[in-house]
Order: structure tokens, then sequence, then C-alpha cells
């Protein structure tokens, strides 16, 4: 398998974790508010955990500091949270409804949402999130 190969693996496999994170604490904030609110809720616990995991196993920080990265991270993660939130919500509230779906229609849901942006993900993480500093690589122009 290519490096690339097993750092996509790898990433998915870490994203899956994230997103048993995510849905776990969504389950447990359903208890207390609306599902809406606990997919949004949720979400902070398992993005610091995928942050933290994506760093460690898979991105190798690269003269970058990691509040940076952070930064980045959040980005393309709150992007990936409106198609998440838009998907399981559709699909919960509409989509599942009319075609008698019920058998926890709102995990299964949110499920499907989780895994809408993986491959965006890994591309948006990889060149902007965890790239390396590009500056170091432009060679330095005389005035």
């Amino acid at each position: 398998m290519t490096g690339e190969r097993t750092r996509l693996l790898l990433f998915v496999l870490v994203g899956a974790f994230a997103s048993a994170v995510n849905l776990g604490a969504r389950i447990l904030i359903d208890r207390v508010t609306s599902y809406e609110i606990a997919i949004v809720l949720a979400f902070p616990i398992a993005l610091t955990t995928a942050f933290l995991l994506n760093r460690a196993f898979i991105f190798k920080p690269i003269g970058d500091a990691w509040r940076a990265q952070f930064l980045r991270f959040l980005l393309v993660n709150l992007a990936a949270l409106v198609q998440v939130f838009a998907i399981s919500v559709v699909l919960a509230r509409f989509v599942f409804p009319l075609v008698g779906v019920r058998y926890h229609a709102e995990t299964i849901a949110h499920g499907i949402g989780l895994l809408s942006p993986i491959l965006t993900s890994y591309y948006a993480h990889k060149r902007f999130t965890f790239a390396a500093d590009r500056r170091a690589d432009m060679p330095e122009t005389q005035p």
C-alpha cells in the first residue's frame, strides 16, 4: 500500500473514531436538548478528538504552531459541520419519515451525515490544515 493510501486509511480510521465520539456525545446531549442543538454541541468534542489524533498520527506537524493548525482545522470542520447538520436534519426530519424509517432514525441520519465529508475533509486537511509552511519553500527575493 502506498504512503498516500496508508495515510488516507488512517485518516478514515481516525475519522471513524471521532465520528463515534461525536455520535455518542450527541446521543448523551440529546437527552437534555433538541436533536439539532445536540448535533452542534457534540461538534467541539469530536473536533478536539479528531485534531489531536490527526496531528499525532497522520499529519505530522511541520514548522507550524499547533494553534494555527487548530484554527485551520476548525475552519475546515465548520464547513463540514454545515454539511453534516444539513444532511442529518433533512434525513431525520423529512426523508426518513417520508419513507417510513422510524427505528433509530436520528442516529442513522446523523451517522450518514458524519460520513459525508470524509474525502473533502481529508484533502482540505492535507493541503490546508497540516500543509508545511509554504513560505519556507519560497526563494528569497532581493529588493
